[in-house]
């Protein structure tokens, strides 16, 4: 028998499979998959559309507090992985340009914009039937959560999944600068003053070195019985 909990929430480092598990659990179960990545995406459009740039932290830390986010399941079957909502407004493939691209780590290192994030995450998540995924679900966004995961991968494995994704995509990659990046990226999460990344004390640690997705997704099933 398999007692489905009512929140999952998974964790980890960049480009640790953590988007692709979740997603394909969300499906097996009949759950949304909820990546609160989203949310930052929608505060840094917002505050390029308001404010015109994302400098001021301050200012886009004021603007998150007021701006209303929401996440829904896809309304349109154009790709995307949820409809994301603006004070009301659909901005799902606005908050995808390259220009949010660029500007969405800043915003999401802004300690008050984390603060309203997680506010809004949480209201989010507590009508419950959710595979939410980020870098501090389980331990500040839904502590609460009936199952935690916490997915891990070396940055070297991680680099060599991001390069192999962009090269088999056309684009000219350096697994190096890959590399760089990720160790990079990892060092900003988990020394940033709120909501470092870490595995929650009660999560279920899930190294992903030489495994497949499927190997992975075997493993995070057998957890649900």
């Amino acid at each position: 028998m398999m007692k489905i909990p009512d929140k999952i929430a998974i964790d980890g480092p960049a480009a640790s499979g953590k988007s692709t598990l979740a997603e394909k659990l969300a499906d097996f179960i009949g759950y949304m998959y909820f990546d609160t990545g989203v949310m930052y995406r929608a505060v840094t459009w917002t505050a390029l559309q308001r404010l015109g740039s994302v400098e001021d932290e301050a200012a886009v830390s004021k603007l998150a507090e007021e701006v209303q986010i929401d996440v829904r399941p896809p309304g349109k079957t154009d790709g995307r992985q949820n409809d994301v909502f603006v004070d009301g407004v659909d901005v799902s493939w606005e908050i995808r340009t390259s220009e949010v691209n660029q500007n969405v780590s800043q915003v999401s290192a802004y300690q008050g914009v984390r603060q309203a994030m997680t506010a809004q995450q949480r209201r989010i998540g507590e009508r419950g039937k959710m595979v939410m995924v980020g870098r501090d679900i389980g331990t500040v966004v839904l502590p609460d959560a009936d199952l935690k995961i916490y997915l891990d991968a070396s940055a070297e494995e991680r680099a060599r999944r991001r390069y192999t994704e962009m090269v088999e995509r056309g684009v000219n990659a350096s697994y190096e600068e890959i590399l760089a990046s990720v160790v990079r990226r990892d060092r900003i999460d988990s020394t940033r003053a709120i909501a470092p990344l870490c595995p929650a004390d009660d999560a279920v640690i899930v190294d992903t070195d030489e495994k497949d997705i499927e190997e992975v997704f075997e493993e995070v099933k057998a957890l649900l019985k």
